[in-house]
């Protein structure tokens, strides 16, 4: 994960915020051990504790820092007039604008993070034919591709085609669990820039779920669709991917391919049937020409 991230951030400041917790308890229990007793000023102290990470939480960050510094001034004024000193008043002269500061980090990246997911959620509704994980196009910028190209091919017969091919990552539920999530969006992302290295700029990509790949390839021939299978499949599998204990990941890829024939053209029209026979191709590793 990025460490920069707003993500990453939260947990650097949850982490921060929980060890500040038992460093507060431990003073505590210090100060009970110490001098045998607990009076209100302490059970004061340590309840003011709970308002500082409510201000913390709520308020601005700058309205924050300004209550932070007009608590230390008079913290000061009345440790050095009126305090009886102990290891717990003492503590709680750093102790308190720590929750209020900390608790102010956490709000300000949870703001970030829940932009961060709005906007993605609008990128969806505005652009819903791109996979977010590997920037290919999905399962619908597939059926809209396939359309107008089974229309090209059907409309100029003998002078335009176009061919299919799926890559399908096997074993998916270990190489998942292999990797965990986070990892898994990575070797998604690292597979589909493989791909579209192998490929013309003419050519179409997709990625579907489950760990599949699409290319769609115009004015293609049977020969070198093999070739070109062969070549991207070998290409995924070498891919140097560690998995979660550091130990490289041995990726099996399998590969099917159609071949457009105009007599099936109303096939082409269903999408989830196109679909299902790239899938019995790449069972086999092989080459078809019906849906």
């Amino acid at each position: 994960m990025n460490n920069n991230s707003p993500t990453r951030k939260m947990e650097i400041g949850y982490g921060i915020l929980l060890l500040l917790t038992v460093l507060q308890e431990a003073l505590v229990y210090v100060h009970v051990y110490i001098d045998q007793s607990f009076a209100m000023v302490e059970f004061v102290l340590s309840m003011a504790i709970l308002l500082a990470l409510l201000l913390g939480y709520v308020l601005p960050m700058g309205v924050s820092v300004v209550l932070v510094f007009v608590y230390l001034v008079s913290y000061v004024v009345w440790l050095a007039t009126y305090a009886n000193t102990s290891v717990i008043v003492y503590a709680w002269l750093l102790v308190m604008p720590a929750n209020v500061l900390i608790a102010g980090f956490i709000k300000t990246y949870l703001l970030r993070s829940k932009r961060l997911v709005e906007r993605l959620e609008e990128l969806k509704e505005i652009n819903p034919v791109i996979d977010l994980d590997t920037a290919l196009g999905n399962k619908m910028a597939f059926a809209e591709t396939m359309l107008r190209q089974s229309n090209l091919a059907k409309r100029y017969e003998g002078k335009y085609s176009f061919c299919l091919a799926m890559f399908k990552i096997e074993f998916l539920p270990f190489v998942q669990e292999s990797l965990g999530s986070e990892g898994y969006s990575r070797l998604l992302l690292e597979l589909s820039q493989t791909i579209q290295k192998q490929l013309r700029f003419e050519d179409y990509k997709f990625s579907l779920d489950e760990g599949r790949f699409v290319v769609l390839l115009p004015m293609t021939d049977k020969d070198y669709l093999r070739q070109l299978t062969e070549r991207i499949k070998h290409a995924m599998m070498d891919k140097d991917f560690p998995d979660k204990k550091g130990r490289q990941l041995k990726l099996v890829i399998r590969s099917g391919a159609l071949v457009f024939q105009k007599e099936q053209f109303n096939q082409y029209e269903q999408i989830d049937s196109v679909i299902a026979a790239l899938e019995r191709n790449a069972e086999l590793d092989l080459i078809g020409e019906y849906v």
